[in-house]
């Protein structure tokens, strides 16, 4: 195995990238290496050079380039692998932002994808065809279209028939010598098998020598009859004659160790919109199989099970149906579902289910439901099975999630014997379920890898697995989650000699040199799944829990400029390690300042994809408040003891700058200041949308009215429209404006000057200072409320959110959206205008699941509202919009291509938000009430 084995070949590498990279892309600070060196795995290599590639030349120059250096090299989509393909020793490719193509074709029957386009983004584009792609894993909402298909990944429902090998039609590919060939395009082709004859010769002289075995032909069917990725797929040598279609279909599942998928295109299977789940329980695994036999040939689309220990570790869960607790021992699971172009077809699929299930015994009927709230939550069983034992793990250990696959007539017996491993070996939490119609089980257990002794409990206990599977059921060791670095010793155990021969014979004709990552699929060292394990020690008690999944990457908006919340979990634990042997990390330490803490914007949205709940930005508020000097605690405690009078000073400097923009204009204040904040550096970033300083008037309302607590929150109080904005009324005067419209008496909260939830302090780390500004809000709208008799109304969704958080049941708080969606707009009659609208769903109203109602709110005012893709987090986060503008930009850089034609303005409902917006859409923003007070009027 080749590797950049010194700094020196290290800094000729760089000097030879050089011309084809930008600087910027060709990363070598030891804190990102660090960070890149995690996947889902448990795993870890420190990549020596990362490189960031934008487009397939950059790919050809990087592989040129290692080439002449021999240096190996990983090719890296989302990193959520769980096998360890996704990580390096030497050079880690990843893919840049612009990766993110899809086009749909043929009425949504094809799809033709880049490889950074996210599994669930592709899915959203065919949803409006009633299509999607057959692959579907449980990580769709994270992982790549890249991953996906390198992985042959599966899933739940598409099993053996629809996966990425069964669906391909074509792909781009880069070989290792730099070729690129497009199997979708004759030109491509012919060029290709003009220059790369003797390629496409080995190929087709290897299918025809497999086609002539009669034992090894048989052999790949019958490996292929059930879900199988371990090693290479030798099935497209017996499945194609077309040395061409081999060579694509060899791609699939080959983890990057065979080329580059720079784009794939996808037949797409039908998106039934009639569906039905129900969870079966069975007495025993036996009668639970038997079951799963004659459902193999019901029509049913999924069929999950779920052990008895399963079951325990989800039955206190919230939302777990009442019939899981306290059920007997060896009670076991089938979460079945059902699909059907309409609801006749449905309801002859449920009978034709039940008259399948006749012959064995359920503890009881069968119900199915076909209520998307009641069978949401019997999958949310299945989802959370995975993070229940990720969360309950002693600190310090990791969660380890095998993969393997039987005959399903074996199924019954090889779960009994799973179970009975696990307990041999110690592993008395582990759970067992999976994909029963294609007999793929999956087995989760904790696993510390701090000593030696426990090292050597998971080699005995995975050397007895790999019996088990192999030896006594002839099953998949990898069944759909790659074979990656931990299955790869085992790769002749389950194919034997002739066929892992033909695997390294089709290795070496495609990567001659071994640099396409070296130690995945295929590994000579049999003690390989046994190196390079992944430490996981304790850093702090708010992010311990935390699997490395990467399920949060695709939610942070400093994802790809400087750390996700994964790598920043990742980077904090080893700098406590290092810690914690003394050493004080202060280069690890410099760069997280910045990367980890200042860019952090601390929204929370990690937490809503996050498996175990974790959100990392509370990790990043209490390293800043740890790191906050005496002097700066200080002036935020005293900031908080005179709040009204620091709002007042903050109107002051934005009426100020407002004089200088109405005199020399938006753009000329916004050049002034960004060519003062160039020579000054600390300045803050002053921009076009910088709001003018707010003047408000409360309309009371009838004074017979509805009465209803509004409480302006601080932005609203302090920061008015911007100066070029045609609405220059503040939120305030709006708001209440509109309440009263609807026949509210609007009651505001007494001494609201020095009133403030406390979510300016929190974001800084000033956490008592936070919690004492809210105890006094708190306080005050109880007693506005009359104990919370009336209800409370805030127009800013993060401290709606902060406030509704720091009270719990205590007093019922309602953000603007959710008031203004389900009690002022019934009472409206409203106008809806032709220009199109912009809509931002912030992240306080996207974690109190108020996406539906914002958008209602929009439609309901406006003939168009966009929700433009690829928007979450804009990044402002506060204040970091004018300390740190590059969060925002680089939050909000897919924004402006996305604005429609005769946009008039954007809406949301977070003021602080809507500057960077409007600076980014080019059209202003404003909060949602703005919009419902002009379709009232």
């Amino acid at each position: 195995m080749n590797h950049v084995a010194t700094a020196t070949d290290t800094h000729a590498l760089l000097r030879d990238l050089a011309g084809a990279i930008p600087a910027a892309r060709l990363i070598t600070d030891p804190l990102k290496r660090l960070a890149y060196g995690t996947d889902a795995s448990f795993y870890r290599l420190t990549p020596k050079l990362v490189v960031e590639v934008a487009d397939e030349a950059e790919v050809m120059a990087v592989l040129a380039a290692c080439r002449r250096h021999r240096a190996p090299v990983t090719f890296r989509a989302a990193g959520t692998s769980l096998s360890g393909q996704a990580v390096s020793d030497s050079v880690l490719m990843i893919l840049g932002t612009g990766w993110t193509q899809a086009v749909v074709e043929d009425q949504g029957k094809r799809i033709r994808l880049q490889p950074g386009v996210i599994g669930a983004e592709a899915n959203r584009r065919l949803a409006a065809f009633a299509r999607k792609i057959g692959p579907d894993p449980a990580s769709i909402d994270s992982c790549k279209i890249g991953g996906i298909a390198a992985n042959n990944a599966s899933g739940m429902c598409c099993g053996t028939a629809d996966n990425s090998y069964q669906t391909v039609m074509s792909m781009r590919l880069v070989l290792a010598d730099g070729t690129l060939v497009d199997t979708g395009d004759a030109a491509s082709t012919a060029a290709f098998r003009a220059s790369h004859a003797a390629l496409l010769d080995s190929l087709d002289a290897m299918g025809r020598r497999v086609q002539a075995d009669e034992t090894l032909r048989e052999r790949i069917r019958r490996k292929f009859a059930i879900k199988n990725t371990t090693g290479y797929s030798l099935n497209a040598l017996v499945d194609f004659t077309d040395p061409l279609d081999i060579l694509t279909h060899l791609l699939i599942g080959s983890e990057g160790t065979l080329g580059f998928i720079a784009e794939i295109t996808y037949r797409t299977v039908p998106e039934h919109a009639h569906k039905a789940s129900a969870l079966l329980l069975f007495p025993d695994i036996a009668e639970a199989c038997r079951a799963v036999v004659l459902l193999k040939s019901a029509p049913v689309s999924a069929v999950e099970l779920m052990d008895r220990a399963s079951l325990r570790s989800v039955e206190d869960k919230p939302g777990m149906p009442a019939q899981i607790v306290g059920l007997a021992e060896g009670v076991t699971a089938l979460l079945v579902e059902t699909r059907a172009e309409d609801s006749a077809g449905l309801d002859a699929n449920i009978a034709a289910i039940g008259a399948s299930l006749a012959a064995v015994t359920t503890l009881f009927a069968p119900a199915f439901t076909h209520d998307p709230y009641e069978y949401g939550k019997l999958w949310k069983i299945r989802k959370g099975l995975f993070p229940a034992v990720g969360a309950v793990r002693p600190v310090g250990t990791t969660v380890i999630i095998e993969d393997v696959a039987f005959p399903i007539a074996a199924l019954a017996d090889a779960t009994v014997d799973l179970e009975r491993l696990c307990r041999a070996h110690g592993y008395h939490e582990s759970i067992i379920f999976g994909h029963a119609l294609d007999g793929n089980l999956h087995f989760v257990f904790t696993q510390d890898f701090g000593s030696k002794a426990e090292v050597e409990r998971y080699a005995r206990f995975m050397d007895e697995v790999c019996e088990l599977v192999v030896k006594k059921y002839d099953g998949s060791l990898k069944a759909e989650h790659g074979t990656g670095r931990n299955m790869a010793p085992f790769v002749e155990m389950e194919w034997g000699k002739d066929a892992t021969a033909l695997m390294w014979e089709i290795k070496r004709l495609l990567d001659p040199a071994g640099l396409l990552n070296p130690g995945v699929v295929l590994d000579t060292n049999p003690q390989a799944h046994l190196e390079n394990l992944k430490p996981l020690p304790a850093a702090d008690s708010l992010v311990d829990t935390c699997i490395e999944c990467g399920f949060c990457e695709r939610m942070c908006p400093s994802h790809g400029m400087t750390l996700s919340p994964r790598q920043r979990i990742t980077s904090w634990r080893e700098i406590s390690r290092l810690a914690a042997k003394g050493d004080p990390a202060t280069e690890l330490r410099r760069l997280y300042d910045y990367q980890g803490i200042d860019t952090c914007a601390a929204c929370g949205l990690c937490a809503t994809a996050c498996p175990v709940g974790i959100e990392t930005g509370r990790l990043t508020k209490a390293l800043r408040g740890r790191r906050l000097p005496a002097a700066a605690r200080s002036a935020g405690e005293w900031m908080s003891r005179h709040y009204g009078g620091a709002m007042t000073a903050t109107r002051l400097g934005l009426g100020a700058c407002a004089l200088v923009s109405r005199v020399a204009g938006p753009k000329s204040m916004a050049a002034l200041a960004g060519a003062a904040r160039k020579l000054v550096g600390s300045m803050p970033k002053l921009s076009e949308a910088l709001p003018t300083a707010a003047h408000y008037t409360l309309a009371s309302g009838p004074a017979d009215g509805e009465a209803v607590v509004y409480f302006p929150t601080c932005a609203a109080r302090t920061m008015g429209p911007a100066s070029g904005d045609p609405e220059q009324d503040s939120l305030p005067t709006v708001m209440s404006r509109v309440l009263a419209r609807a026949g509210y008496k609007v009651v505001v909260p007494e001494g609201l000057d020095s009133l403030c939830c406390g979510q300016a302090f929190e974001s800084k780390g000033l956490q008592d200072a936070a919690d004492r500004k809210a105890s006094d809000l708190e306080a005050a709208l109880m007693k506005a409320s009359d104990n919370g008799r009336l209800p409370v109304v805030m127009d800013a969704s993060a401290c709606s959110w902060r406030m509704k958080t720091y009270l719990g049941e205590r007093l019922k708080v309602l953000d603007s959206v959710e008031f203004l969606h389900d009690a002022v707009m019934p009472r409206l009659k409203l106008s809806r205008q032709a220009a199109p609208v912009l809509v931002h769903v912030n992240c306080g109203a996207r974690k109190m699941g108020l996406d539906d109602k914002m958008l209602g709110l929009a439609k309901a005012c406006a003939e168009t509202a966009v929700v433009p893709e690829a928007v979450g987090c804009c990044g402002f986060a506060g204040d970091k919009g004018f300390t740190h503008p590059e969060l925002n930009d680089h939050a909000l850089r897919k924004l402006a291509d996305q604005v429609p034609a005769g946009c008039e303005a954007g809406y949301s409902s977070n003021r602080t938000c809507e500057i960077g917006l409007a600076d980014h859409a080019g059209v202003p923003y404003r909060s949602i009430v703005t919009l419902l007070d002009r379709a009232s009027r």
